[in-house]
């Protein structure tokens, strides 16, 4: 996304000259959809600048400007080394505390680019600007306060600024990172904000379509269920509501230090339980990796559910992606085809960058349509026997890499960089999924997992079967 001149955008008279505009900006990488409104607030914003000195026309803003995957947009963005300039616009009245819960929630977001932000909103109706102060506070301003902010940035970055907005500094994952969860220092995808919404509004009564008080969401990995899940146990625990998390995977350090710190939430080690522990001091259950809880455990969940009317909400795994034979018939899916659980499902990969989920993407489906022109973050080797595929693996660990064995799923860590290796048992079948004839171990299922805890880099060891090699290596260079 590239910078525009909103004083040019204010010329824009009549209908044709926009459509004529958007086409334009279209073969420059611009892709706009400019209300009235919109085109109104900018004139008016920009007639009372050019009052305060006319080189306001030769200056460029980011317009409409969405972080990629978090939903998060900005009317009007300049960036420079020192400084962040971000102006909302409003076409009428607001009440002065939706501008600031704004304005605070959008300098949270620009807080991660480590420069002073200058915070404004301008009321196009009452012909209104106000900016809000270091301290929190808003206040009106004078436009000549915003014409001197704007004319002393020089050196403002015009383009690539997706760069500035990187998906870790604001996507977490309690379990990796709980220092930063606790403080809450994280934001929700706008899908998540919108399941977390249906879920609270499902909690104080029994949906029509189920008899019990149990919800569930799913997603592939990278999709956010589990921050998702702890975020909607901290909202809804207080001092007077309290929580048990039943945790179904490992139970890694982490979870041991949110389990010591957050006193209104118990954090229990469920992998291989047969049986419920005694859930009567809570208010709410939470369930954490609930495909890998026993059937017998589920049906015990929602009987206990219906006869107490606990809410109980359960995060698990459907890993649809996968070709059905490589998937092993785990507890997902008797949670997915339970009538008693209203469902929810998490579509966005938000944990690791565009590019691997492509990839691992293309890697378990190679007939898909969701190949990229570029890999540069993914590496691929070939070693013809044991001894190359040792040298090509140490070569990689020292490099940085994380070795995951496709049986190693003991734990849920994420890793920077990640390497896997595929062997002479993976070939394709005639609909382009990955399959493996080494049957029974689902090491399709365990090597999809392996990959998506990659979050920059990856790197795949493919030793003696040229033709996965070929296919892969086909997917890296299809630009």
């Amino acid at each position: 996304m590239k910078t525009l001149n909103i004083y040019a955008l204010t010329r824009v008279e009549k209908s044709s000259d926009l459509a004529r505009l958007e086409r334009q900006m279209s073969k420059r990488e611009y892709f706009l959809k400019i209300k009235d409104w919109e085109i109104e607030g900018l004139t008016a914003l920009c007639s009372r600048l050019m009052k305060c000195g006319a080189s306001i026309g030769m200056l460029d803003f980011f317009y409409s400007y969405t972080i990629p995957k978090l939903g998060k947009e900005f009317d009007l963005l300049r960036i420079n080394d020192d400084t962040v300039i971000n102006i909302e616009l409003k076409s009428h009245n607001v009440e002065n505390d939706r501008i600031k819960r704004q304005l605070m929630l959008n300098r949270s977001y620009l807080s991660s680019l480590d420069r002073s932000i200058r915070s404004y909103t301008y009321i196009s109706s009452e012909d209104r600007l106000v900016r809000l102060s270091n301290s929190g506070n808003l206040i009106d301003e004078s436009f000549e306060k915003l014409y001197r902010d704007i004319t002393v940035q020089t050196g403002c970055v015009e383009d690539n600024i997706d760069s500035f907005f990187k998906e870790e500094n604001y996507l977490i994952s309690p379990l990796t990172d709980p220092d930063r969860f606790l403080k809450g220092n994280y934001f929700l995808t706008s899908q998540q904000k919108d399941i977390k919404k249906h879920i609270i509004k499902g909690l104080s009564r029994t949906l029509p379509q189920s008899p019990s008080f149990v919800q569930g969401f799913t997603g592939l990995p990278g999709t956010g269920k589990t921050l998702l899940l702890y975020d909607l146990a901290m909202e809804l625990t207080s001092a007077s509501k309290r929580a048990i998390v039943l945790h179904f995977g490992s139970f890694p350090e982490e979870m041991d230090k949110l389990d010591k710190r957050l006193k209104r939430i118990d954090f229990y080690p469920s992998h291989g339980i047969d049986r419920l522990p005694d859930l009567n001091g809570y208010d709410y259950i939470f369930v954490d990796e609930g495909h890998r809880m026993k059937p017998e455990v589920l049906g015990e969940l929602i009987i206990y559910s219906r006869e107490t009317g606990k809410n109980v909400i359960i995060s698990y795994d459907h890993e649809a992606v996968i070709c059905p034979e490589e998937r092993p018939l785990d507890t997902g899916e008797a949670v997915n085809a339970n009538k008693d659980i209203i469902k929810y499902r998490l579509t966005n990969r938000i944990r690791m960058n565009s590019e691997l989920s492509s990839f691992i993407s293309c890697i378990m489906q190679c007939h898909g349509n969701h190949r990229m022109k570029k890999y540069p973050a993914v590496m691929l080797y070939y070693a013809n026997d044991e001894e190359e595929e040792r040298g090509l693996l140490k070569m990689c660990i020292e490099c940085g890499y994380t070795y995951i064995r496709d049986n190693d799923m003991a734990t849920c860590r994420e890793f920077e960089k990640v390497i896997m290796l595929m062997d002479e048992t993976f070939g394709y079948d005639e609909d382009g999924y990955l399959r493996c004839s080494a049957q029974g171990e689902y090491r399709v299922r365990r090597l999809f997992h392996g990959l998506n805890r990659a979050k920059t880099s990856l790197a795949i060891i493919v030793r003696n079967n040229p033709e996965v090699f070929e296919v892969l290596l086909s997917v890296l260079q299809s630009h």
